[in-house]
């Protein structure tokens, strides 16, 4: 079957139909999907599902997969970890973020299958960076284009909620160390299509290295307000075993947490990806 692909928004967002990738998808099949993505930012699939190992073989098609410092995984599949409510405190994610930007390369992608949800609510946003970052007014592209900013791993996973146990402490101690601040640009160019997206996210940035403290502040409260107006965005209603591709180079997400004491598990695959320029 060839696919089928069908856009969701203007700013970002397709479904996709006619490929089975718990199957191994051909190479034509993985240059359309690839070239989809760079389109539409984020791709849906429904009724896709997907056991770890067949997750983990379709994200790795697009890159090498990362393993997470600090999420438990699936043991037989380390490639692939658990987003548990029942399990783990998983409010990080309850913020617009962009995965991993502490990482020198973060992620290229994301592939995120739903395995249990609560019977309504936590829903997932995305966002894209390119359109946030084309509605900005010339000057202040501008100033934008050339600064950088710094990203730290404690400010998603604190000490107070991920060092709570002898094990949890130590894990959490080696992923600080092994994670140290660093820094991006705050607007980063796609390796692949060369257009320009805001690459600050809420989850990690801390502060624009070349502002001071009060004007860092102001001009990062400015920019995680505007990356996220709603007509850069859209909410997907989750299905049981839908999956959700995402660019994470130009996109940020946040998954709203509104369905408590309900459980959530949702399995994800991270793609590394270069270092941003």
């Amino acid at each position: 079957m060839s696919l089928t692909i069908t856009p969701l928004s203007p700013a970002l967002g397709a479904q996709i139909s006619g490929v089975d990738i718990s199957r191994e998808i051909t190479a034509q099949q993985c240059d359309a999907i690839e070239q989809a993505l760079l389109q539409h930012q984020v791709l849906f699939l429904r009724e896709q599902p997907l056991t770890p190992a067949q997750q983990a073989r379709f994200a790795a098609r697009f890159g090498d997969l990362h393993i997470h410092p600090i999420y438990p995984n699936v043991p037989e599949t380390p490639q692939v970890l658990v987003l548990d409510t029942a399990v783990t405190d998983v409010r990080d994610n309850a913020v617009w973020h962009t995965d991993v930007t502490f990482l020198p390369t973060p992620a290229l992608g994301a592939v995120l299958s739903a395995k249990q949800l609560p019977a309504y609510g936590g829903d997932t946003l995305w966002a894209s960076g390119i359109a946030a970052f084309e509605a900005l007014s010339a000057p202040l592209r501008q100033m934008l284009d050339g600064l950088t900013a710094t990203h730290d791993f404690t400010k998603s996973f604190p000490l107070e909620r991920f060092g709570t146990t002898p094990e949890d402490l130590a894990r959490w101690e080696a992923a600080r160390r092994n994670n140290p601040p660093l820094t991006h640009p705050v607007v980063r160019t796609h390796p692949v299509s060369g257009r320009k997206a805001l690459f600050v996210n809420e989850g990690f940035t801390t502060r624009i290295n070349e502002l001071n403290e009060y004007e860092s502040e102001a001009l990062l409260k400015l920019l995680f307000a505007h990356a996220t107006r709603p007509e850069f965005s859209i909410r997907w209603r989750w299905q049981e075993n839908d999956v959700a591709f995402w660019d994470n180079r130009v996109t940020q997400h946040f998954a709203v947490d509104d369905y408590r004491p309900n459980r959530r598990v949702m399995h994800r695959a991270t793609i590394l990806g270069d270092a941003p320029f």
